[in-house]
């Protein structure tokens, strides 16, 4: 997806990346209308949702969906979500989260999305977003509906 924001930058976007607690999912389960929204994107963007999974059940809640599922051990997740991005090509993605451990995430992406839901939002990722929305379910629309992006980012 090419998106021409004037005054900033033109992003081509064909991946994303996502984290899982607190970013698409509410205590460890994927509300349906997120299920919905990840459904569309797929269409035009492959997806990944990054995780250290918590709860132990991020396999059974991604398994209906179009993503692909990383895990990894819980230390060093900051670092794990950055070499991620960066060896799968960090210039033609789009990031979402929430989290401490998402900042490098965020700030490597192309375009880089802080979501402040239920589970809150990390003071520190603020700084480092392109755009902060209130709901994951927003943050994806961003993708769908992407002059919502232009109307943010524009200079």
């Amino acid at each position: 997806m090419k998106i021409v924001i004037p005054e900033y930058k033109t992003l081509n976007i064909d991946t994303i990346f996502l984290d899982f607690n607190g970013t698409i999912a509410v205590d460890g389960i994927i509300p349906e209308s997120v299920k919905e929204r990840l459904r569309i994107l797929a269409e035009d963007f492959r997806i990944y949702v990054l995780t250290a999974d918590t709860h132990g059940n991020a396999k059974e809640q991604c398994e209906d969906l179009p993503v692909i599922l990383h895990t990894f051990p819980t230390g060093n997740a900051r670092d794990y979500k950055k070499e991620i991005l960066k060896s799968m090509g960090s210039k033609h993605s789009a990031a979402i989260g929430n989290g401490r451990n998402d900042e490098l995430m965020l700030k490597e992406a192309a375009l880089g999305i802080a979501v402040m839901d239920r589970e809150g939002m990390s003071a520190s990722l603020y700084r480092t977003a392109d755009l902060c929305v209130r709901s994951m379910q927003d943050a994806l629309d961003l993708l769908i509906y992407p002059g919502r992006i232009v109307a943010g980012l524009r200079g």
